[in-house]
């Protein structure tokens, strides 16, 4: 058994085609025949199904499970004679909010490419609540997340607070208030986040606190979604206040301070604890831990 056998039966898994996998893997169909059957004479097992599609047998599947830890293996002792190099290098999956990647990650992100040409970054915007668990389960490397939820299984550090406000559009009636009360929130039109994201739940606890039946007319993903709903003025949101800097700037928003939303959540890195860190991550963590709160909340 070799590296390439795995990588063959792996590639067939995804692709359903011993043609395709040739394609893919710079092979002949009959060297990949080869390859897989190989294998089945090694292991004494039937492997693929060779009906179309190909399919993996149960034994297949079971091979594939211990294949494709041991190509992880392989990928990691790579990654690890590439940091024997001084210079920082690889690839990185960031895991954060849709409001995050547009309004932090460009100006962090500029600044590390510029000094780290040869590290890659990939990011994956998703619910604030999901950030979590799409690190633990090895989905991403590092998430960007508020930090409210504890998890053993996750090192958190934080990088700066965030607030959440009310926004209203510069044509809705209450737009000319600098403070409002949460009292007066049941009685508008509010456009919401939805209930699996951390801002939500939240806003949630604070209505349920002083016991206000919201009226909701809209639920929406993002803040960025909820943000253009705000501005034509379909109705009132609360948001993070570091998510609508340009549009308070720029006039399409106005904040109305309330007293009983005003308190700091952090925001801050997640990563799987105990997992390995190559050169890239560990450049990157230690870059933003670095940075002063004033380089993600200062002006653009």
């Amino acid at each position: 058994m070799n590296i390439s056998q795995l990588e063959t039966l792996l590639t067939i898994s995804k692709t359903m085609s011993f043609r395709k996998a040739g394609e893919l893997l710079n092979l002949t169909q009959p060297a990949v025949s080869a390859q897989i059957k190989s294998l089945e004479d090694e292991f004494k097992t039937v492997l693929i199904d060779r009906n179309q599609p190909v399919t993996l047998t149960d034994r297949g599947q079971v091979f594939l499970d211990h294949a494709e830890k041991i190509l992880g293996i392989v990928e990691e002792l790579k990654q690890k004679l590439s940091d024997l190099s001084q210079t920082p290098q690889g690839h990185i999956v960031l895991g954060t909010t849709a409001s995050i990647a547009i309004q932090i990650l460009p100006r962090v992100l500029s600044y590390f490419q510029d000094q780290f040409p040869r590290i890659k970054t990939t990011i994956h915007s998703m619910p604030s609540s999901q950030v979590m668990a799409a690190v633990e389960n090895g989905s991403v490397d590092i998430g960007i997340t508020y930090l409210s939820e504890r998890n053993p299984n996750v090192e958190t550090s934080i990088l700066y607070y965030d607030t959440y406000e009310l926004v209203v559009s510069p044509d809705h009636f209450m737009s000319g208030l600098k403070h409002t009360t949460v009292e007066s929130l049941k009685d508008i039109p509010m456009i919401m986040l939805s209930p699996d994201t951390l801002g939500r739940r939240f806003l949630d606890r604070i209505f349920r606190k002083y016991s206000l039946q919201p009226n909701i007319v809209m639920e929406l993903s993002s803040s960025e979604e909820v943000k253009r709903m705000v501005e034509i003025n379909l109705g009132a949101a609360v948001v993070s206040k570091l998510s609508i800097a340009n549009e308070v700037r720029l006039g399409t928003l106005k904040m109305i301070k309330v007293n009983e939303l005003d308190l700091s959540h952090p925001v801050g890195l997640v990563y799987k604890s105990g997992r390995y860190l190559n050169s890239a991550m560990q450049q990157f963590l230690s870059d933003l831990k670095g940075m002063p709160e004033d380089h993600f909340i200062g002006s653009e």
